[in-house]
């Protein structure tokens, strides 16, 4: 039997599930009745990760809250549509690719995805890097019909408020079974100079000089959640071209004659360098730029883990990775971010971090990947451990102790203790995790948790699929959600 809350906290040396961080001037706490439950149940060939929720300055539309997430790209052809599938699809499968999807919530609506009826397809990134237009299809009468029902019963649960808008952005080449990483992140433009735009950085692919295939930083921008333009590629430079159907004057054209798309440009340092992996791999193992983006006075801070240089040619499972820091004045602008302050290395293979700045505290929260250790009841288990820093410096992530030795088993004592999720045999996966933001991309919470630290979410690919098969480890996974408390230690009894 796994440990619970309670169990794992004596394992740690105390009698409640709680552990020091913060420079031993804080401690996390999750009771046994700490909030948690289930995010979203996607269809059974449909998925979900990497959601990050995003409270708006405004509480009307687009507001109050824009949920992001990577999920399952528009099918093309075919006259079943997005209603249906094939019985037989894998996330391995190469048709499989991976998009970005937008939409809106209502407060009360914090732990429900939105609906996930687009209401327009809009132009997608390809793997190999050039952008075409995703045409809409033909659907069934029973489609039809379910989309309805769907949308009715959206419109009743918000009391009038009016349908989310849905944007697909292809971000990611198709995503194998063992690779929910690759990710976006959405944070405010400089609104406090009048930017109305939000920025989106989304990791893409491109195929490599030296073979296989590296990670690239893309963009895109959006100032009403509805409408969304890319950077592409432009002589000289780059521009912004809007994502959509191509213009009405070439819709006569032959399929031979079309104008070709743009290519999307790779996002910039200040130096005029694209942004790029640190290692090329073989069709879908391409890792790196998986992050995070928290703005503090004024600055944005991208943090991301990339495996190590010297680790390029190592067997997959030996490749080490680092954290990684850029920072700008500005994420829109062409050459907008400095060249990368390498905060942590050698840390252990297909390492997921993400740092925001600490909801009421000038520290940084930074959650990662991990297992419980063997020494827990039921350990090691796959978990998300969460560490506080003792002020905003990097210097001050760099203090941070992540891993028990040795650091390559990824096991660490400050873990969370997730309860939700698992399969009939206590095996649990804490895959694609994000959390909640404010605008700047620093920690919030739903208005029910006023005095949360912060509020969770992640994909397990082991728990039931909601059709009861285990056909595929990704598609038809359920997203689970949690909270968590954090308290000066002088306030524990």
């Amino acid at each position: 039997m796994l440990a619970g809350p309670a169990q794992a906290g004596a394992a740690r040396g105390g009698s409640s599930a709680c552990y020091a961080t913060g420079g031993g001037a804080l401690e996390i706490c999750r009771s046994a009745d700490e909030a948690e439950g289930v995010f979203a149940v996607p269809p059974p060939c449909r998925f979900v990760h990497d959601v990050q929720i995003l409270r708006l300055k405004d509480t009307g539309p687009p507001g109050p809250l824009q949920v992001i997430y990577r999920a399952e790209p528009p099918r093309g052809g075919g006259r079943r549509g997005e209603d249906s599938c094939p019985s037989d699809l894998r996330a391995s499968d190469p048709a499989a690719g991976g998009a970005v999807r937008i939409g809106r919530q209502i407060e009360a609506l914090a732990t429900i995805l939105p609906p996930t009826d687009p209401r327009f397809w809009s132009e997608g990134l390809k793997g190999d890097g050039s952008a075409r237009a995703e045409q809409p299809r033909r659907r069934s009468r029973a489609g039809r019909q379910a989309r309805r029902e769907a949308r009715r019963a959206a419109r009743e649960a918000r009391q009038g408020d009016r349908t989310s808008e849905k944007m697909t952005f292809r971000a990611q080449a198709p995503t194998p079974e063992d690779d929910p990483s690759g990710n976006a992140m959405m944070v405010a433009g400089r609104d406090w100079a009048g930017d109305p735009y939000y920025a989106i950085l989304a990791t893409a692919t491109e195929p490599s000089g030296e073979g296989g295939r590296r990670r690239v930083l893309v963009q895109a921008r959006t100032y009403d959640f509805q409408s969304l333009d890319l950077r592409v590629e432009s002589d000289p430079g780059t521009a912004w071209q809007p994502f959509g159907p191509p213009p009405a004057e070439e819709k006569g054209r032959r399929r031979g004659r079309a104008r070709p798309a743009a290519k999307p440009a790779p996002v910039l340092d200040e130096n005029g360098k694209p942004i790029v992996g640190n290692c090329a791999a073989p069709d879908l193992e391409a890792r790196g730029l998986t992050g995070s983006i928290s703005v503090v006075d004024r600055l944005y801070h991208y943090f991301y883990t990339d495996v190590l240089p010297a680790d390029c040619g190592a067997p997959r499972s030996k490749r080490r990775m680092a954290l990684y820091l850029r920072t700008s004045r500005d994420p829109l602008a062409e050459r907008a971010w400095s060249a990368p302050v390498t905060l942590i290395e050698s840390l252990p293979a297909e390492t997921e971090i993400r740092v925001a700045k600490a909801r009421g505290m000038d520290r940084w929260a930074v959650a990662y990947s991990c297992s419980r250790p063997v020494t827990v009841s039921g350990g090691p288990v796959a978990d998300i451990c969460l560490h506080y820093t003792s002020d905003l410096s990097p210097g001050s992530i760099t203090a941070l102790t992540l891993y028990s030795e040795p650091i390559a088993a990824g096991h660490s004592t400050a873990y969370l203790g997730l309860r939700s999720g698992g399969d009939a045999l206590g095996r649990f996966t804490r895959d694609g995790f994000g959390w909640m933001t404010d605008r700047y991309g620093n920690l919030d919470a739903p208005t029910i948790y006023p005095d949360k630290g912060g509020f969770l979410t992640w994909l397990d690919r082991r728990a039931p699929r909601i059709d009861g098969s285990d056909a595929s480890s990704l598609y038809g996974r359920p997203v689970f959600w949690a909270t968590w408390s954090v308290r000066p230690r002088a306030a524990q009894p």
